[in-house]
């Protein structure tokens, strides 16, 4: 009993360290579901959560033999031993659930999982019920106890907290790159000749991080990235960004700083601290010649002269005061030539790659 109690307390240590290292909601519910499965010798165990009301639980995670099965099953809160604690903000344990009324099968009849005991515990944050947890089955066959129904619910308190973190800090985010976003499409709109071109150079950037396989955690940081790489443009006289002829010095070294005040924007949220270090650098050259810090080589980071090869492209590929749009076979022919020196072989034949593999899908 003592080792049990000590496990369940560990239980409580570890999610709350869990909660707050994994920034995203699904990996993090994740790894707690399965913490408080294995500490309670349990055979499964699952998160559920309302999403656009509170009349229907769906499953986030769910840790055990089930878990494609349930991706697409939602419960009516008026129904079952989940539904009852959803809607009475109660925990239970139910360790015969077959002389539980509230018991309801179907989910056992589309899983073929078969339900003996269950605790169900309420995720609560500000009086407000986001879903339930649910642990299932002792694997040794024992009944679950009170402390058991304890550690759950510590853990669903936690997980709770976690969950609306998770989710006001998205909204801050969303909020945030909409409104950096349509700074951008500005900027864009200041030339006729760019309209798009910030979405444009995302969609490219993504082809290449696609074919390299890139986290899911570094491809949203690519796409934040890209889609700003020229928001610093918003310092800079529109008269300069449009000016038919060449620049001279003064107005070369405007342009020049505009990846800096790109990326002072962006830095100012800490969340998109690593899209920044992109912007600032999406003008540094391979071989160490382009600005505005002259940096070369691997020492730019990848997303950088991924974004580099894409923002090229685009220029090329598009219609120009200067000039129409050049044939994309002709755009590919110039990475590659340039392959070495302006640009990153590998970020060059990413980005080719991933075109190809676009173009012929």
């Amino acid at each position: 009993m003592e080792r049990e109690n000590k496990a369940r307390l560990e239980l409580i240590y570890e999610v709350s360290k869990k909660v707050g290292s994994v920034p995203r909601m699904t990996q993090m519910l994740e790894q707690v579901i399965k913490m408080t499965q294995q500490t309670l010798g349990a055979s499964a165990a699952s998160v559920l959560l309302f999403r656009d009301n509170d009349q229907e639980l769906f499953f986030e995670v769910v840790s055990g033999p089930v878990n494609k099965a349930l991706r697409q099953v939602k419960l009516s809160t008026q129904y079952g031993i989940a539904g009852q604690v959803a809607r009475t903000g109660k925990p239970l344990i139910v360790n015969d659930v077959n002389r539980s009324p509230n018991f309801h099968k179907m989910i056992d009849d589309t899983t073929g999982f078969n339900t003996k005991s269950l605790i169900c515990a309420p995720l609560i944050v500000h009086h407000r019920i986001l879903g339930v947890i649910e642990v299932l089955n002792k694997l040794d066959g024992t009944e679950f106890g009170e402390q058991d129904l304890e550690a759950v619910v510590s853990v669903a308190s936690t997980a709770a907290m976690a969950i609306e973190n998770t989710r006001l800090h998205q909204t801050v985010l969303e909020a945030y790159t909409s409104t950096i976003t349509a700074l951008a499409a500005a900027i864009d709109a200041k030339d006729p000749y760019t309209r798009g071109h910030s979405q444009r150079v995302m969609e490219y950037t993504l082809l290449a991080g696609t074919y390299l396989s890139i986290s899911n955690e570094d491809m949203e940081t690519l796409e934040y990235a890209a889609i700003l790489h020229d928001v610093g443009k918003i310092a800079v006289d529109s008269q300069i960004l449009n000016k038919p002829g060449s620049l001279n010095v003064a107005e070369w070294e405007i342009i020049r700083e505009h990846p800096v005040v790109g990326a002072n924007i962006i830095k100012s949220v800490p969340f998109l601290e690593k899209a920044g270090a992109l912007v600032l650098c999406h003008h540094e050259r391979f071989d160490g010649q382009g600005y505005p810090n002259s940096i070369r080589g691997e020492e730019i980071p990848i997303g950088a002269r991924i974004i580099a090869v894409a923002d090229a492209f685009d220029t090329m590929t598009t219609d120009r005061a200067y000039r129409q749009a050049l044939p994309v076979d002709y755009a590919v022919k110039e990475l590659n030539n340039c392959s070495g020196s302006q640009f990153c072989p590998m970020a060059v034949k990413a980005f080719v790659s991933g075109l190809r593999l676009h173009t012929h899908k």
